[in-house]
């Protein structure tokens, strides 16, 4: 069986960020933004794990932090 390609197993997604709207600054715990810094942390341990697999295309893979 040969190894993925990056056709096969794409690379993640980043998250979007919700935006400064998003928060409605009453103090919520948790707030819009944890949710989105978990999700973060998620995609760049994805991606990290996504360039180790295709270590030729990892230059051409999105940025840890696209913003």
């Amino acid at each position: 069986m040969s190894p993925p390609t990056p056709l096969d197993d794409p690379p993640p997604v980043a998250p979007i960020w919700p935006g400064d709207d998003a928060c409605c600054g009453n103090g919520c715990d948790p707030c819009v933004f944890d949710f989105f810094y978990e999700e973060q942390e998620r995609y760049r341990a994805a991606l990290r794990a996504w360039r180790q697999r295709h270590p030729a295309a990892a230059a051409e893979a999105p940025p840890e932090t696209p913003w």
